[in-house]
C-alpha cells in the first residue's frame, strides 16, 4: 500500500485533501484510481489509511477510514548531536540510516574541529521524510538548526547524557552504564574528534564518556553505531 507524509492532517478528520505535489504523484506517477486504499503518516505518531474518493492530479480528496495513534512508539527518546561532516552526502546517509534504526531528534553541533561549519537543514530534513516513508515510521525525527558545541551544552536536557571520543582515558560501553526506557543524549565529533577542551566541558556537564568499540570510524558510522546500540539495548 502507498504511503503519503501528510503532517497538517488534522487527527480526527473525515477527509484529507493531498497537496497538489503528493496528488500528482498519486495520480499520474502511481495510477492510483477512485476506491484504492493509501497509508498516511503525520510525523507524530498516527498512522491513518484513507480510500482515495477524487482522483484529481492536482487536488485528490481522501476519506478516512482509520486512525492508529503512537502507531510502533518506542519505549525511549534518542537525541544523537552530531558534527557535521565535511562531506555532506556522509551526513545524509546518517540520516536515512538512523531514522530507519529509530531516531527522535539531531542537532548539528559546530565543534573546535569542525571542517563543515553549516548546513541545509530543508534539504536534510526532505531526506528524513524520505526515510521514514521508506521505512513506515510514524514519527518525524526532529532536526535542529547548527549551533556551537559550547551553545549546545548550555541547552537544558533531562536524562542519561553521553559523549563517544577517542581521547585516552576511562570510558565506559554503553551496555554497562545504559539504563533502559529513558531519554538519551549522545554527543559524536567531526572528523578530527572532539579537542580535549570540549571534552572536559562535555564532563563538567554531566556527560559520561563512552567507547562505542575498539575500530577507529568515521563521524557517520560513530553516530550510527551509536544509534543502533541505544535501540538494540532498549528491546533486551
Amino acid at each position: 500500500m502507498h504511503l503519503f507524509y501528510t503532517p497538517d492532517i488534522a487527527p480526527n478528520a473525515p477527509h484529507y485533501f493531498l497537496s497538489e505535489e503528493e496528488s500528482k504523484h498519486c495520480v499520474r506517477v502511481l495510477r492510483l484510481n477512485v476506491g484504492d486504499e493509501v497509508q498516511l503518516i503525520d510525523g507524530r505518531g498516527g498512522l491513518y489509511i484513507a480510500r482515495i474518493k477524487d482522483a484529481h492530479p492536482k487536488r485528490t480528496i481522501l476519506d478516512i477510514i482509520s486512525v492508529t495513534t503512537e502507531y510502533n512508539k518506542r519505549n525511549h527518546y534518542l537525541h544523537v548531536a552530531v558534527a557535521p561532516t565535511k562531506n555532506i552526502e556522509r551526513l545524509e546517509w546518517f540520516l536515512e540510516k538512523a531514522t530507519e534504526v529509530g531516531i527522535d531528534e539531531i542537532s548539528l553541533i559546530i565543534c573546535q574541529r569542525s571542517e563543515r561549519k553549516e548546513a541545509k537543514v530543508d534539504r536534510l530534513n526532505r531526506i528524513i521524510t524520505a526515510a521514514i516513508k521508506q521505512s513506515l515510521k510514524a514519527y518525524h525525527p526532529v532536526l535542529n538548526e547548527p549551533v556551537t558545541f559550547n551553545k549546545f551544552l548550555a541547552q537544558p536536557f533531562n536524562g542519561q547524557k553521553f559523549i563517544a571520543h577517542c581521547e585516552p582515558g576511562e570510558k565506559a560501553g554503553l551496555k554497562s552504564i545504559l539504563q533502559p526506557q529513558q531519554n538519551y543524549l549522545v554527543l559524536i565529533g567531526p572528523e578530527g574528534d572532539f579537542s580535549p577542551e570540549e571534552i572536559g566541558n562535555a564532563l563538567n556537564n554531566d556527560f559520561k564518556a563512552i567507547t562505542l568499540g575498539e575500530s577507529r570510524l568515521r563521524t557517520e558510522t560513530a553516530a550510527l553505531e551509536a544509534c543502533f546500540e541505544v535501540n538494540f539495548l532498549n528491546r533486551l
